[in-house]
């Protein structure tokens, strides 16, 4: 019994070793991956090996598999510009491995291909478009400038068998000194525009004033030629309207006599005679000096007061309790 099952031992082992020898010559190539095959005797085959399983012959051959996906790279350098500003750049890069010539680039450069190729060019290629440019310029000719360092260093890689989908500048950066005065300049440049609109706006205003006063001028002209022809009735129409206005828009008027005493009153509007007719008029205690204050009517708009005429000194201050007639006041320059 016991030599049974020790046969059956055996036998389990050897089938054992038996099944996984299958596995020892199969390799399996993936997705977006490309195989080189390498022989003891004839060096590495010319074809490569797409997707899928294939057999080959342990320690005679050995696969090599290689990713043909687009993959990313970044290259760190720092260098001069042609006017000895030091700035450090990144650049990306979108690399693959060109297909067809993959063999030759197993034989030349091996697997670790585009750690041996990509520093190398891209470094120089960079160091090399930099230095024609002032440091202002890689920021004004940025597009311009990306695009030569794209050309140039696609058409390197293409000689080492490596193809570029894509390069850009992702960093770009200056000396401490530099950008302080790249930022001391965009101060003066805007300080320069406000300047400019300052300056326009006080000319604008100058021609503005200048129109005012011609404006002015002109009216004056027609106002004299109309006294002229037709008397001053023109002047009393100006005034029954600047009346008509104030009653309309005014809340209160005040008046302050030369005995300092204040008097308010709402407006009622005018009578025939052009008198302004106060309502409700009453004393008020101005409790401040009175020094400063002239004598006159005032116009009272919320918190504002407005002087718009002086009483003459010999009107009778009584009838300033009723009635202020707009002959007594004298006009305010």
């Amino acid at each position: 019994m016991e030599r049974i099952l020790s046969s059956i031992g055996k036998l389990s082992v050897v089938a054992g070793g038996l099944s996984l020898i299958p596995y020892t010559f199969i390799y399996d190539v993936d997705g977006g991956e490309r195989c080189v095959m390498f022989n003891r005797f004839g060096g590495v085959s010319e074809n490569t090996f797409g997707e899928g399983s294939h057999f080959y012959v342990p320690w005679f051959q050995t696969p090599y598999i290689y990713d043909i996906k687009m993959k990313p790279k970044v290259i760190n350098t720092t260098t001069g510009t042609r006017d000895l500003q030091i700035v450090t750049i990144s650049l990306r890069l979108l690399f693959r491995p060109h297909t067809q010539h993959l063999p030759y680039l197993h034989s030349t450069l091996g697997p670790d291909y585009d750690e041996r190729v990509l520093p190398s060019i891209g470094n120089e290629v960079l160091k090399a478009v930099v230095a024609k440019y002032n440091a202002e310029s890689l920021l004004t000719q940025r597009d311009k400038i990306s695009k030569e360092i794209r050309e140039s260093i696609t058409a390197r890689a293409k000689h080492f068998n490596i193809l570029l989908d894509d390069v850009a500048i992702t960093h770009l950066s200056y000396g401490k000194e530099f950008a302080k005065a790249i930022e001391d300049k965009q101060v003066a440049q805007q300080e320069s525009e406000r300047v400019k609109f300052i300056v326009a706006k006080t000319e604008q205003e100058k021609i503005a004033a200048v129109i005012k006063a011609q404006g002015e001028a002109e009216a004056a002209k027609l106002i004299s030629s109309a006294v002229k022809e037709y008397g001053k009735s023109l002047i009393e129409i100006r005034k029954l309207e600047a009346a008509k206005e104030i009653a309309e828009n005014l809340n209160e008027i005040l008046v302050i006599t030369n005995d300092s005493r204040i008097f308010t009153g709402k407006l009622k509007g005018f009578d025939q005679t052009t008198n302004i007719i106060l309502g409700n008029c009453h004393e008020r205690i101005y409790k401040e000096s009175m020094e400063k204050i002239s004598l006159g009517v005032y116009i009272i708009r919320g918190d504002t007061v407005t002087l718009i005429g002086e009483i003459d000194e010999d009107v009778d201050k009584n009838i300033l309790h009723q009635k202020i007639k707009p002959q007594m006041l004298k006009p305010v320059n």
